[in-house]
């Protein structure tokens, strides 16, 4: 039977040269140094996994194409070299030995650098500084997000005022609005969060920018709905990289919130009265304020840094030291889950990701990180760079405007399709040049079987009625990562690329399912509920009537409704089984925005687009669709 299994000895077939082999090469290693090869499975001999006669299935098929010689020649090239061979593995591009016009330039800079710090790749040395790291990073830790007290930290969407309807009837649920202070605390990069959705504002409507409404005034007044971090960088009380505190005093109404652009943030205007504004103190009692990230990011790469020019651990090692370091960078400092970060939530999730890791070991990596040991700096910059870029997702990959891989989202925002497009592009490019990779092994059908039945698998999956597929970046990275077991430079990359990304998505957002209800995907977009009318337009509204006397109507409730909610201005002002409203109670002289949602008890459809009407009583009727 031929070999097919990625179990057992069979497995080790298609890798590349034996330990016998390599200590053949031109450099040398010392005999401490080739124990660290260990871990690369051992060659086995070819006739005795790949016998010379084929499988019967293959048999009967060769009989079968045999009249058709192009398919069959086609059919040969797919299935590559029998018996199935391993690959060399690649030489030092920095071990130079070249000839030039009859001239040698000869340079072992690997060879040599490995000479130069085998004293430092004892185990004893390595546990110490191991046992050095962990408490060092503890005190990062404690620097970072202990030092100041938890209520004080808030995150980069906190408001003092919930979307439409969120604060109840005339705001009950956001009390108080006035006479109160607050000092907080904010992290790092929340110039970059942003809205997912258009987000209605009076009569406009804003989105993919943090929600910041106000600050243009004498006195930097923003509305309660805008997020306060990123208020607090527009007026310069933090920067967006460190992160900082602030003080906040809310002062209940105010009328007109003027726009205003600071620090690159730019917020919006809000013409009439609301309920809830708020600004900032000079100064605050808080201390220890500053992110620590950064710092953080410079610490971690340069221990890896070491591990792979210093210390060269044996390679199954070296793949839990990186596992464990990018997992918990990313959980403590770079995007942690809650903040201060939740340890014994990161702890549940940190034991899986182990498990998956090994499974990594297994599948790939042991094929491959093996190499880093005749050429650290070279695999350092393979491995590390990709790495990180994958570890930090939230930085690397921010500008790409593409947030959710869903088919709602890539339709919300310009340049999604096109970004997704050159994604795609790049992506087919290196599979396919992984591909070629796979083939000259003799591995090729082995991989695309098993591909082939994952993604009939996810297609049976994406046809369940009540659920939406999605692909979390986590599941990329599990999903790719098999085929990157070869000895090759860009197999290395590859894999440092796809641990990092597997990393951010369990380590910031935990393993969510691959199959997700409409509502967990939502967000803050509409429903696509039914939507009520008013009747009250810009033809039957008579502006020769004073405010005080004006009554605004809509249409009886639909079936299966048994309410309305009436927001004016952005605050909930109406909730009942009543059709029509009076405007006595409200100021004629500044705007006024209308939005109509229906109620199925204590349960909101979507709000329409705003009604407006201005001061010298035009009406101008809200256009079609709902709003957020």
């Amino acid at each position: 039977m031929q070999a097919s299994s990625r179990s057992g000895s069979s497995s080790t077939h298609r890798r590349s040269s034996s330990i016998h082999d390599r200590t053949a090469s031109k450099h040398t290693l010392t005999d401490l140094e080739l124990t660290n090869f260990t871990d690369k499975p051992p060659q086995h001999d070819t006739e005795a996994l790949t016998p010379s006669t084929p499988d019967r299935w293959a048999t009967r098929l060769e009989r079968k194409l045999s009249g058709h010689p192009r398919i069959y020649k086609a059919l040969i090239y797919f299935r590559g070299p029998r018996p199935k061979v391993d690959l060399p593995d690649p030489q030092p591009f920095l071990d130079i030995d070249i000839t030039i016009k009859g001239r040698r330039i000869y340079a072992p800079i690997e060879s040599t650098l490995i000479h130069h710090t085998r004293r430092f790749t004892a185990s004893w040395l390595f546990i110490i500084l191991v046992a050095g790291y962990i408490i060092g990073l503890a005190f990062f830790s404690r620097a970072e997000s202990f030092q100041t007290p938890s209520d004080a930290f808030i995150g980069c969407t906190s408001t003092f005022w919930f979307a439409n309807s969120g604060c109840g009837l005339n705001g009950e649920s956001c009390t108080p609005f006035n006479a109160t202070t607050y000092d907080f605390r904010c992290p790092a990069g929340c110039a970059g969060v942003i809205l997912q959705n258009p987000r209605t504002v009076g009569n406009e409507q804003t989105a993919f920018v943090p929600l910041v409404v106000g600050g243009g005034d004498a006195d930097a007044t923003y509305r309660g709905d805008s997020f306060i971090c990123a208020a607090a960088i527009q007026q310069g009380l933090m920067s967006n990289d460190k992160g900082g505190c602030a003080s906040v005093s809310l002062i209940g109404n105010h009328t007109n919130f003027l726009p205003t652009s600071a620090h690159g943030i730019t917020s919006i205007g809000f013409e009439t009265v609301f309920p809830l504004a708020y600004r900032f103190l000079d100064s605050t009692s808080l201390s220890h304020c500053e992110d620590l990230r950064d710092p953080a990011l410079a610490f971690n790469i340069l221990v890896t840094c070491l591990l792979f020019l210093v210390l060269r651990p044996r390679p199954i090692i070296m793949l839990w030291c990186l596992v464990c370091i990018g997992f918990w960078h990313i959980t403590l400092f770079s995007q942690p889950q809650s903040t201060p970060p939740n340890l014994s939530g990161a702890f549940a999730t940190f034991l899986p990701a182990l498990f998956i890791a090994y499974g990594f070991w297994r599948l790939a990596f042991r094929f491959t990180l093996y190499l880093y040991l005749k050429a650290p700096i070279e695999f350092m910059i393979y491995y590390l760079a990709p790495f990180w870029t994958g570890v930090l997702t939230n930085m690397t990959l921010n500008e790409i405007p593409i947030s959710r891989l869903t088919s709602s989202d890539l339709g919300k925002r310009s340049g999604a399709i096109t970004a997704l497009v050159i994604i795609i592009i790049v992506v087919a490019v290196l599979v396919i040049n992984q591909v070629r990779v796979v083939r000259k092994t003799g591995w090729l059908p082995y991989y695309v079987g098993w591909y082939i039945a994952g993604g009939l698998v996810a297609l049976v999956l994406a046809m369940l009625p009540g659920l939406e597929f999605r692909l979390h970046h986590y599941i990329i990275g599990i999903v790719l990562m098999p085929v990157t077991g070869f000895p090759t430079k860009p197999s290395a990359i590859y894999q440092g690329f796809l641990l990092g990304l597997f990393l951010n998505g369990g380590a910031a957002f935990g393993f969510d399912s691959i199959l997700q209800t409409a509502e967990e995907l939502r967000q803050d977009s509409t429903l696509g509920s039914d939507l009520p009318s008013f009747i009250t337009n810009s033809s039957n509204f008579n502006a020769s009537i004073p405010l005080s006397d004006q009554t605004i109507f809509w249409a009886a409730l639909p079936e299966g409704w048994d309410g309305v909610s009436l927001l004016v201005d952005d605050v909930e002002r109406y909730v009942g089984t009543a059709l029509n409203f009076s405007l006595a109670a409200f100021n004629a002289s500044i705007p006024h925005f209308f939005r109509l949602a229906l109620m199925s008890g204590s349960s909101t459809g979507d709000f329409t687009m705003p009604a407006t009407l201005w001061p010298n009583g035009t009406w101008v009727d809200p256009p079609p669709g709902a709003s957020f």
